[in-house]
């Protein structure tokens, strides 16, 4: 597993960063790819559904998580 790397987003026109492990990061571009949807839309989707006291990058790798059960159980 890799160290988190900061990457920079924009959510609802404001910038802001997110620290992931590249395999995070990855899955959750994937994610964005197979939904059709831009990586900040994603982001922007994920923020609005998390409590305040989550943290973006903590939402981003619990809804890759929850993306890859759901796969996984068919």
């Amino acid at each position: 597993m890799s160290r988190p790397v900061k990457r920079s987003l924009t959510l609802n026109g404001h910038r802001t960063s997110v620290s992931l492990e590249v395999e995070f990061w990855r899955a959750f571009r994937d994610i964005a790819a197979r939904k059709d949807m831009a990586i900040n839309a994603l982001a922007a989707e994920i923020d609005s559904q998390r409590t305040v006291d989550t943290g973006l990058a903590t939402a981003i790798r619990l809804y890759v998580l929850r993306d890859l059960m759901a796969r996984v159980a068919g």
